[in-house]
This record gives C-alpha cells, sequence and structure tokens, in this order.
C-alpha cells in the first residue's frame, strides 16, 4: 500500500514546485508585452515627412488632369551635411505613368530635419538627368558634395554619364569626370573590354578615402572598381564583367574598413565581394539579396541596404549575419518607415538614419528610441585614420 501512494505524494510536489518557479521567473522578467512587429527596428519613423517641392501638382489638379500630376521622381540618393541640411538625388519629376517631365527639375534639393526643402539647385537641371547618388567626404573640411551621374537616356535629354564634384553650397563645380562620349547601351558598352579612364559604363556609387583618392563602381555595364587621386588622375583599376571571383555584375556599392579592405555590393550576383586595397580578391559572402548599397559604420558594422527585401541588413566585417529591420511600404497607402526600393543610406551626428527609396519617390526619416537597443542601431559613418 505504501508504493501505491508514493506515486501521487510525488507529483504533487513536483507541480507545487513548478508553480514556485514559474511565478519567479514573472516577477524576473517583469510585466509580458503584447504586439508589435519591429517593422522600424530601434527606430521611430517619421510619418508625413517628405513634401513635395514647391513646383509639383496639388491634389485638386491632380484628381482634375492626372496626366499634368506630376511629382517626385525616384530618389536615388542621401548625404548628410549636418542635421539641419540632407542632401537628395532625385531622377526630376514624373507622372502616375512614371515618365520623366518635359524641362524636368529637382534634380539636386536639401531638405531640413523637419523634411522642408531649403534649396533647389535648379541652377544644374541642364547638368544632370538621373543622379544616381550622392556622397560628402567625411575628410573634406569644404564639405565638397559628389554626385554620381549616369547619363541620360537621350529621349529627354543628351546627358552624357560622369562624377561631379560641386562646391558645398552648390555654386561651382569643383571636378568634373565627363565620359565624352553619350550613354550606350549595355551590348555596347561591354563590348570594350578595355575601357579607358572616363569610358565609363553607367558608373553607379564611390567611397572617398582620406588622402583624396576615391574609388568609383563602373557599374551597370563596365564591372570594375577604378581608383583616381584627388585631381581626378586615373590611378588603378580591378574587376571584369562576369560571376567569378573578382567579377561583378552591377557593382552597387563600395565600403573600406579600417585595414583598408574594399567592400563591394555585386547586385546582379546577389553577393558581396571583398578585396585587398589592391584589388586582390579575398572572399565573397554569397545569398544577400540584391545588394543595392554598403555602409561602414563606425563600429565596422557592415550595413547592406537590400533593394528586393526592403530592408537594411547588418553583418559583421567577417560576414555574419547579425540582425535587419525595414519592410515594404509601398501597399494600402504605406505607413511611416516603409521602404519601395531603398537605394542608399547616410547617418546623421545625431544617429538619424536617413534612407532613400527609389521606387517610392521618398526620403524616409528614422529617428532612434529613446530606449532603444543600442546594438540594434547604426552607428556614425567610419572615418579611416
Amino acid at each position: 500500500m505504501r508504493v501505491e501512494h508514493a506515486g501521487p505524494v510525488l507529483l504533487v510536489l513536483g507541480v507545487s514546485t513548478l508553480g514556485a518557479c514559474t511565478a519567479q521567473d514573472q516577477a524576473t522578467e517583469g510585466p509580458m508585452v503584447k504586439g508589435g512587429d519591429e517593422a522600424t527596428g530601434e527606430y521611430t519613423a517619421v510619418a508625413d515627412w517628405w513634401k513635395p517641392a514647391p513646383d509639383h501638382a496639388d491634389e485638386a489638379t491632380c484628381e482634375a488632369t492626372p496626366d499634368e500630376c506630376w511629382t517626385w521622381g525616384q530618389v536615388s540618393g542621401v548625404a548628410v551635411d549636418d542635421p539641419e541640411r540632407i542632401i537628395v538625388a532625385v531622377w526630376g519629376d514624373r507622372n502616375a505613368e512614371g515618365e520623366q517631365r518635359p524641362n524636368s527639375s529637382n534634380y539636386i534639393v536639401v531638405v531640413n530635419s523637419q523634411g522642408e526643402i531649403t534649396e533647389r539647385w535648379t541652377q544644374w537641371d541642364t547638368v544632370l538627368n538621373t543622379p544616381h547618388q550622392v556622397y560628402i567626404s567625411p575628410y573634406d573640411p569644404d564639405r565638397h558634395v559628389w554626385v554620381v551621374e549616369r547619363g541620360g537616356d537621350n529621349t529627354v535629354r543628351d546627358i552624357h554619364e560622369q562624377i561631379i564634384k560641386f562646391t558645398n553650397d552648390g555654386s561651382e563645380i569643383a571636378l568634373r569626370l565627363l565620359d565624352p562620349n553619350p550613354r550606350q547601351s549595355a551590348e555596347e558598352a561591354r563590348a570594350n573590354l578595355n575601357p579607358g579612364p572616363l569610358d565609363f559604363g553607367q558608373a553607379s556609387v564611390m567611397t572617398l578615402l582620406p588622402n583624396g583618392d576615391f574609388l568609383v563602381g563602373d557599374g551597370y555595364q563596365n564591372g570594375r572598381i577604378a581608383r583616381y587621386d584627388a585631381q581626378g588622375e586615373f590611378i588603378s583599376e580591378f574587376g571584369s564583367v562576369g560571376a567569378g571571383p573578382g567579377q561583378f555584375d552591377l557593382i552597387h556599392g563600395i565600403a573600406v574598413d579600417r585595414d583598408r579592405r574594399i567592400y563591394v555590393a555585386d547586385r546582379q550576383n546577389d553577393r558581396i565581394q571583398v578585396f585587398t586595397e589592391m584589388g586582390e580578391f579575398i572572399e565573397e559572402w554569397p545569398d544577400v539579396t540584391n545588394p543595392a548599397g554598403i555602409y561602414m559604420d563606425e563600429d565596422e558594422n557592415v550595413w547592406v541596404v537590400s533593394a528586393t527585401l526592403n530592408r537594411l541588413v547588418k553583418y559583421n566585417k567577417q560576414g555574419e549575419y547579425q540582425y535587419y529591420f525595414g519592410v515594404y511600404g509601398g501597399t494600402m497607402g504605406g505607413f511611416p518607415g516603409g521602404l519601395s526600393r531603398p537605394h542608399q543610406m547616410d547617418v546623421g551626428p545625431d544617429g538619424t538614419v536617413y534612407v532613400a527609396s527609389w521606387d517610392g519617390g521618398w526620403l524616409n526619416q528614422f529617428i532612434p528610441k529613446p530606449d532603444g537597443d543600442s546594438a540594434k542601431l547604426v552607428g556614425r559613418p567610419l572615418r579611416l585614420q
């Protein structure tokens, strides 16, 4: 009889112990948090931040004459000069059909932290057509503004491919690398296996170095990383078109770490490739979906802008996945912080993150949450010594 009663006694004791542990765990962990989906990570996305330009149509005009409803074209690039001066590259104006406005404007605009337009560089409307990305060197005391221009398709305007260095206020061109030939088709450009220093194949991206040199990702058609000195003189290049190690199919991002290793977003090959400063192949990170940009922060975290996945993906510099935030925001009216084929990102000195959404035609502003996890925030841009 003693054996028959042993089981139930032990069972009661076990249940009592389990209940005590559960109560203790709940007290340690705090109150349960319900809901939430971390769509914008450790950031608050500001609603209605991106605003129309002065010459864009109002709602009444858009309803009455849709063909004349001109609004932002593709927002392609962003560079933070200071917290109250954010420089934005845009593909002019377009209507609901995606057609570019005749005699378009608004290729480079400057906004403040409230999204209000403070400058429109209309003086360069005849020089720009598809400004692809925009940069400011952290090593330049004069804060020149660099623009990579892919060139016009000759249906709207005849603009050649070029790299332009503007004065900070946009009043003058300080340096210009101009392709002497009109933009070619991919077949025509790739038939030239040895392009010259200015034979751009729709150059797409660049990064700047402390000594004034700069690297250009060239780009959509040429599969090369070209290096120039501060005066724009060609120094060297590496790479070719293809899918093997050291080859590229649409270069769309460049970053350099403290060891001077070069990270390249090889977009159509869905990978990141890493090279020595001399262009020697080190390794590749496979299965990185449609990388449209690379941003190296001060802790040498590698943030990849994924155009297809509509997110910012964090890797360490060994290529190990860490974290991501961002979601598609182009359906059902969207929501604050929604991305639509993000194209370039930058971070201000106050930690605010700006992301250019190319398809959406807007610029997102993400402000760090006061109680956010600092390990999930994007750091300031890396400055090399």
